[in-house]
C-alpha cells in the first residue's frame, strides 16, 4: 500500500476535522482526492463541529497520556502553519490556560497540581505552570478580580474558533478541487482500492461511523453550553476546578464562550440533561457574575470515538485502506500530529513521528514497535 505514488487517487470517508485535513494537504501535494460524508459541509454530524477547540497538552494531562501531551506541544506551532495557508480567516489565541477554584475544592487543585507537575517531569519542553496568589488572579484575568484566592497559569497553551475552521478548510477544499459528496454515506465495503476504476488508496476517517469495522470504538457522550455574554471578558480560556470534573469557559470572538466539562460513557444523543445544564451554567456564573444576563445561543450534545485506551490509533488491516480514529476528547489539540504522522505514512511507509508520540500504527497487520 505505502507509499503513494505521486499524483496518486484517494477517497476519503468522513469530512469531519481530519478528514477535511487530509483532503487539504494531500490535495495540496498534488493527488487527486474525493471525499464521501454522511452529512452535510456544516459538519453537523461531526464531533469537531461540538468543541471548545483548546490546544492545552499540560491541562489535558490530567486525563490522558505523555503521548498525548507531546502532540499537543507539537501541534500548537503546527497549528499557525496550518491556519497561515487557509484564505478564510480562523480565530486562534495563545494566551495560556488560567486555571481556578473555590476554597472548599483546595484539595482537588493540590491534585491537580501534582497531576501536572509530574507531566512536566515526563515532558520537559513544557512550559511550566505558574502559582498564583489572589492578587496575581487578578493582574493576570482583571475580570475575576477578588473572587479567587489563588490559581495556576499554563504558559503557551492556546484555543481556536473550530467551526470557523471547519468552514475554512471546507473553502479550501473546493479552491483545491477536491470533489466532496456531501449527504452521501460510504463504508470501506463500497471501494476495493488498488484495483482497476477504483482509487489508490482509500482513508477512513468516520470517527464512530468506523464502528462496524473498527468494534471496540465507543462513544464518549460530551455537553456544552455555547453563550453570548456582552458583559463577560476573559483574556483566555479559564478552568474552575470542581469535586467531579473541572470545567471549562472557553472565550470566542464577540463574547462568545463555549462552556463544558461533561464526560459521560454512553452513545446517547438526546438533548443535555437539565441536572448537567445548570452545573455549567452555575459554574460560569462562579466565575463571572456577567454570565447571568449572558444569552443562550445552543445547548449540544455529541459522542466523540473513543479506543479502549482513550489514546488515538492509526491502521491498516487490509489492503491499501488506512484508518485513523480514536481522537477521543483531545481532537483539536492532536489533529496537527497526526496529520504529520499520516503523511509520513503516506510519502514514505514509516513514520519517525509516531514513536515520539507513543502513537499506536499497525500497517498490515502488524504493530509497529513503539518505546
Amino acid at each position: 500500500m505505502l507509499p503513494l505514488q505521486n499524483k496518486s487517487t484517494i477517497t476519503i470517508l468522513g469530512a469531519g476535522l481530519m478528514g477535511r485535513l487530509l483532503a487539504v494537504e494531500l490535495a495540496r501535494k498534488g493527488h487527486a482526492v474525493e471525499v464521501f460524508e454522511a452529512q452535510g459541509p456544516d459538519a453537523q454530524g461531526a464531533a469537531a463541529r461540538i468543541a471548545a477547540a483548546m490546544l492545552a497538552p499540560l491541562a489535558e494531562s490530567a486525563v490522558t497520556e505523555p503521548g498525548v501531551v507531546r502532540m499537543g506541544h507539537y501541534a500548537l506551532p503546527r497549528w499557525q502553519e496550518l491556519i497561515g495557508r487557509l484564505s478564510q480567516p480562523v480565530f486562534f489565541q495563545q494566551n495560556g490556560t488560567l486555571v481556578l477554584w473555590h476554597r472548599l475544592d483546595a484539595g482537588e487543585a493540590s491534585r491537580f497540581q501534582h497531576k501536572l507537575q509530574q507531566t512536566q517531569k515526563a515532558v520537559p519542553e513544557l512550559p511550566a505552570l505558574q502559582a498564583l496568589n489572589g492578587p496575581q488572579v487578578d493582574a493576570l484575568e482583571p475580570s475575576v478580580a477578588s473572587r479567587f484566592a489563588h490559581g495556576m497559569y499554563l504558559p503557551g497553551e492556546g484555543q481556536l474558533d473550530n467551526r470557523q475552521l471547519l468552514s475554512a478548510l471546507e473553502t479550501a477544499m473546493r479552491e483545491l478541487g477536491v470533489k466532496v459528496h456531501w449527504n452521501t454515506p460510504r463504508s470501506t465495503d463500497d471501494f476495493t482500492p488498488g484495483s482497476v476504476g477504483q482509487p489508490d488508496l482509500v482513508l477512513d476517517c468516520r470517527g464512530l461511523g468506523a464502528k462496524p469495522r473498527w468494534n471496540t470504538l465507543r462513544g464518549v457522550r460530551g455537553e456544552v453550553v455555547r453563550l453570548h455574554a456582552p458583559e463577560v471578558t476573559l483574556e483566555r480560556p479559564t478552568r474552575l476546578l470542581h469535586p467531579r470534573y473541572p470545567i471549562y469557559m472557553a472565550p470566542k470572538e464577540n463574547h462568545v464562550f463555549v462552556i463544558g466539562a461533561t464526560e459521560i460513557e454512553s452513545e446517547d444523543m438526546s438533548p443535555p440533561s437539565v441536572r448537567s445544564t445548570l452545573e455549567l451554567l452555575s459554574a460560569a456564573y462562579a466565575v463571572h457574575s456577567g454570565f447571568a444576563e449572558a444569552r443562550i445561543l445552543e445547548i449540544a450534545t455529541q459522542c466523540r470515538p473513543t479506543l479502549p485506551d482513550n489514546l488515538p490509533a492509526v491502521r491498516s488491516v487490509a489492503g491499501n485502506v488506512l484508518e485513523v480514529n480514536g481522537l477521543y476528547r483531545h481532537g483539536f489539540m492532536i489533529a496537527p500530529a497526526l496529520l504529520d504522522v499520516v503523511m509520513e505514512l503516506l510519502e514514505s511507509g514509516q513514520s519517525t513521528l509516531a514513536p515520539r508520540f507513543d502513537l499506536s500504527v499497525q500497517l498490515d497487520g502488524a504493530t509497529a514497535s513503539l518505546p
